[in-house]
């Protein structure tokens, strides 16, 4: 089959690797019929996230038919229209029995090594990294489904691939990003970052009650997207990022703050910022969490569902002055599934509105470089690997 492969930062390959096939009872798998390239695979292609090998497929947003189902799964038949999460999950450990399906204990076989780094094993994703158990990722013609009979959902008839996709990981990604702000009527909500998962993060703030939402980026095509969406906008390249905010709230600062860039954040050009770049050569930018640590009220609520790989130097001291919450963590995608589904049934929204760019494998290897670039308007890149 044709998928696209992983060798190295900046080197992203449409290949023929092998057809994936049946190694237990429980698997499923799937002929894609879409998959996305998402901002966390950026952070793989820019050679951030340890673990990788060359060959490796990429991809953990996926959608497709089922195609073949092992002999211990009753969930799943041959020609259901299903969305895989990009959480892999047993649905029995103690975590999964919790609806902590991020955290499953079973499903990294390689999670004696990464709880080197993490102290304990958390579970397998498709497409990051041998950390997180190897598995190939979605972008490719088709995939298998470990544990099919509690990770995908069958998508109801009626709903097209565009409006369901992103249950995969973008949606539940900005549904739990603003579910952790604990929201309450008559608040007001900042994000930092109008990529995917922040767009998502605005438009759950607003369906979980949120009075006000002050979005932050410097892209005009993230920003437009953000005002659509009923959200304020700051371009952070202009003026004083923070005495802009606290303009904005009357002095008061937000009651929560969605931390939705990570890793990649840029700051304003500072002597500091250039020294841990160059001399330091440190790869891992905090700027944006930093920024929300100053911006949060007192009290407040920072919410990361920004990715961080490795230690970053954190504006801990003023956290813990203004009594802050911290609340992050890999999104527990099983949790939200039907839920989430119900409320696109309802048009209470259509996640299709994010697609900016709509390509073929063979494409994709231009298509991450647009995206990383942020070239001719790109927000997000869906796939359609049968052409």
């Amino acid at each position: 089959m044709k998928a696209l492969g992983w060798h190295g930062k900046g080197d992203i390959r449409c290949e023929t690797v092998p057809d994936p096939e049946i190694e237990d009872g429980r698997d499923a798998i799937i002929r894609v019929t879409s998959c996305a390239i998402c901002g966390s695979d950026l952070h793989l292609y820019g050679g951030f996230v340890p673990g990788m090998k060359s060959g490796d497929v990429m991809g953990h947003e996926t959608m497709g038919e089922v195609v073949a189902v092992g002999k211990d799964n009753a969930k799943l038949k041959v020609g259901d229209r299903v969305v895989v999460p990009f959480t892999i999950s047993c649905g029995e450990c103690r975590y999964c029995q919790k609806g902590l399906f991020s955290l499953c204990q079973r499903s990294n076989p390689n999670g004696e090594e990464q709880a080197k780094t993490t102290g304990y094993p958390t579970a397998g994703l498709y497409g990051y990294s041998h950390a997180y158990g190897g598995y190939a990722g979605g972008q490719a013609e088709y995939l298998r489904v470990p544990y099919a009979d509690v990770g995908p959902i069958k998508v109801p008839d009626g709903l097209s691939d565009d409006q369901v996709l992103f249950l995969s990981d973008i949606f539940p990604t900005g549904w739990m990003a603003a579910e952790n702000c604990d929201i309450q009527p008559g608040q007001t909500v900042l994000v930092f970052g109008c990529g995917p998962v922040g767009q998502f993060a605005i438009r759950s703030a607003f369906l979980m009650g949120a009075e006000r939402v002050i979005a932050i980026d410097e892209v005009p095509e993230r920003m437009a997207l953000a005002r659509a969406a009923g959200a304020e906008v700051i371009d952070f390249s202009e003026g004083d990022l923070q005495e802009r905010i606290k303009e904005m709230t009357n002095g008061e600062g937000p009651d929560a703050v969605i931390e939705a860039v990570g890793l990649e954040s840029h700051g304003s050009g500072s002597m500091i910022e250039k020294v841990q770049e160059t001399v330091a050569k440190r790869m891992e930018r905090p700027y944006a969490l930093n920024e929300a640590i100053l911006a949060c009220r007192p009290g407040g609520i920072i919410s990361l569902p920004g990715v961080f790989v490795g230690a970053v130097p954190t504006m801990l001291g003023a956290f813990i002055a203004k009594s802050l919450t911290l609340k992050t963590g890999q999104t527990h995608v099983q949790r939200y599934l039907e839920p989430l589904m119900r409320r696109i049934e309802q048009g209470q929204i259509d996640p299709s509105f994010l697609i900016t760019h709509r390509i073929g494998l063979e494409d994709g290897p231009e298509a991450y470089k647009t995206f990383q670039e942020k070239k001719d308007g790109c927000i997000k890149v869906v796939i359609n690997p049968g052409g």
